[in-house]
């Protein structure tokens, strides 16, 4: 199988895709409108004849295509990377349309030299464009939340900055950080029926539809998420504590399934006391590599059976890592509580889970694009020019706390479905 997928120069599909973007956004994604202040387009546009690496959250699958339209107001094309899984979805018709706007594939988990060198070569490129999503993969799904950033992004830009310097001493990099943020646009009469209906399917099918049919829709959010729990405790022979809480059983249910897929995997290294996120990471890292039959002697031998396993494993795993009860009960917004639905839906009906991309919102969103202040990638070397390990720390630090503010600022954009006396009664009964 091919390791590296490099992007496509390609003119007629970009031409088409920027002609019909909005339809296509819709199709694809319900956004109907995509919201960029003003003062923002004209600082974006000042960028055409320079270097620009920007940053953005990556929560799920219609960000490239926020990407592709940010490139089209700047009247140039932003080169990505994307997880190399992502180039085989449907077939591998995802990888054909997205290398023909921008995107080429990276390996998680092993020194991708491929990709370091085409990125490298993009931003020493005199405008050179490079959007990174520090994130990585997989998508998240929780819009109001960062994932720890993957290791490794601020070095890319300190290495494009020294290829950068090899052709013009005085070359530098513009960074950029922005934030998106998916609001339903939905009247709430309408969001809550839809809820209430989606529920009861999956009430129905786990026997709880008549017990639940008078409760709190919130309190019908934590039954389902508490009966999905105690079966995965039965699943996977984690003791029930429940004088523990919501979150510390959940969290224990989840480094079980990881450290049984790590003896799965025969993972060499693996440490059990490390954090689910990166625990996952790793595991998901060496699943890819297998399926792409790479080349690395490390590599222990596993048949096709069991790496197929693995794979549906780490898959499913992936939503138990990210649920955490008070992230709808401290704002139950229609965008958290639909998240939280997707992985109860993926999970009771097969629908495509969010590790593998999700399914986009069936209700009408708007996307909002926020954006940071931009400055210079110099500045980070010259505060650490002695220091390069010290320069990609702060680097990563002030990125992270950049992106988080716009996070913040961005929670004013949607507001919780219901008071803050209904979510306190609720607290008050599952207690």
């Amino acid at each position: 199988m091919r390791h590296f997928i490099p992007p496509v120069e390609n003119r007629f599909l970009p031409w088409l895709a920027s002609k019909l973007f909005f339809p296509l956004l819709g199709a694809m994604q319900n956004i109907k409108q995509v919201i960029i202040r003003d003062e923002d387009i004209a600082t974006l546009r000042k960028f055409k004849n320079e270097r620009l690496l920007f940053f953005t959250n990556h929560p799920s699958t219609a960000e490239p295509p926020l990407v592709f339209y940010l490139g089209r107001l700047l009247g140039q094309r932003f080169k990505f990377m994307a997880s190399r899984q992502v180039f085989n979805w449907q077939g591998g018709l995802i990888g054909w349309a997205i290398r023909r706007i921008g995107a080429y594939s990276v390996i998680a988990g092993v020194p991708d030299r491929d990709a370091m060198k085409l990125t490298r070569k993009i931003l020493s490129e005199p405008t050179g464009k490079l959007v990174i999503f520090p994130e990585g993969e997989p998508t998240s799904g929780e819009v109001d939340t960062l994932m720890p950033f993957q290791p490794g992004v601020a070095q890319l830009g300190l290495w494009g900055l020294e290829d950068a310097r090899k052709l013009d001493p005085a070359a530098d990099i513009n960074v950029w950080y922005g934030f998106m943020k998916f609001v339903i646009i939905s009247p709430r009469e309408k969001i809550l029926h839809d809820l209430g209906k989606s529920l009861f399917r999956i009430e129905k099918k786990l026997g709880v539809a008549e017990v639940n049919k008078d409760k709190h829709l919130l309190h019908r959010f934590l039954t389902i998420g508490r009966l999905l729990l105690e079966k995965a405790e039965r699943d996977f022979s984690v003791t029930v504590e429940a004088e523990k809480g919501f979150d510390y059983r959940i969290g224990r249910v989840r480094h079980a399934m990881l450290d049984q897929l790590a003896e799965k995997l025969q993972a060499a290294n693996y440490d059990k006391n490390e954090d689910a996120i990166r625990k996952w990471r790793r595991l998901f890292a060496l699943v890819e590599l297998h399926q792409l039959k790479y080349p690395d002697p490390k590599l222990p031998k596993l048949d096709a059976k069991t790496i197929k396993e693995a794979h549906r494993d780490a898959v499913f795993v992936f939503d138990f890592i990210v649920m955490k009860r008070d992230y709808i009960l401290n704002n139950p917004t229609p965008e958290r509580l639909y998240e939280w639905l997707d992985r109860y839906e993926s999970y009771m009906f097969k629908k495509i889970p969010r590790a593998l991309g999700g399914v986009p919102s069936h209700l009408p969103r708007r996307a909002h694009i926020l954006f940071g202040k931009p400055y210079k990638l110099s500045e980070i070397v010259t505060e650490n020019r002695k220091d390069r390990r010290l320069a990609v720390e702060n680097f990563t630090t002030r990125l992270r706390e950049d992106m988080q503010k716009l996070l913040d600022e961005a929670q004013s954009l949607t507001q919780p479905l219901f008071s803050t006396e209904e979510v306190l009664a609720v607290r008050s009964k599952i207690q």
